[in-house]
């Protein structure tokens, strides 16, 4: 490796921490939360969405899987454990995999703006499944379910109440920075 390509490598790792460090200080400024985990922010998805967009998918899955695992922290600190850790492989499930394919938005790496739309949706849509999943598998053998929603349409109601909204929030943050030009923006 010649010296370009680590000047490169170490660019690219110090974007990593800081747009992951980036979307777990915008995830702690919740204007909503609900009881079981899951939160409405100010477009905490959006740095990690961002960075995959301009650096591609692998830099963001990497980001994004990091800044699940801060955001675990901070879950842990802000709502106490006990109410949002069930098993550790539930907590590897919502964390670093369900925050890591927030990065799947690069799959429309520097494209137009409706394409960036596009993949925060389908990365939203990736995660909201793998919190359902859980939700059925999990939390539904450790919690009762409100009886008119059962154990199908209990998690779908209450991971899309919050997920919907942070991809709004996320979809009119990303279309208006792509539209800006950002991506194309050196450090």
């Amino acid at each position: 490796m010649n010296k370009s390509e680590s000047s490169s490598n170490t660019k690219i790792l110090v974007e990593i921490t800081i747009f992951a460090a980036l979307s777990a200080v915008l995830y702690a400024v919740r204007p909503f939360t609900l009881p079981f985990g899951g939160s409405i922010t100010l477009g905490s998805m959006v740095p990690v969405m961002w960075l995959s967009l301009r650096r591609g998918m692998r830099v963001g899955l990497i980001a994004g899987a990091i800044f699940g695992f801060l955001a675990l922290f901070e879950d842990i600190i802000l709502l106490g454990a006990a109410n949002i850790i069930a098993t550790p492989l539930q907590a590897i499930l919502e964390y670093p995999i369900a925050f890591g394919v927030i990065g799947l938005t690069g799959m429309f790496h520097k494209k137009s703006a409706v394409f960036a739309v596009a993949g925060a949706g389908l990365a939203v849509f990736i995660r909201f499944w793998i919190h359902y999943f859980v939700g059925v598998f999990v939390w539904a053998n450790i919690y009762a379910f409100p009886a008119e929603y059962g154990l199908w349409l209990w998690p779908a109601v209450y991971n899309g109440s919050f997920l919907s909204v942070e991809f709004v929030v996320s979809a009119i943050l990303l279309f208006a920075l792509v539209k800006k030009g950002t991506l194309e923006y050196r450090f």
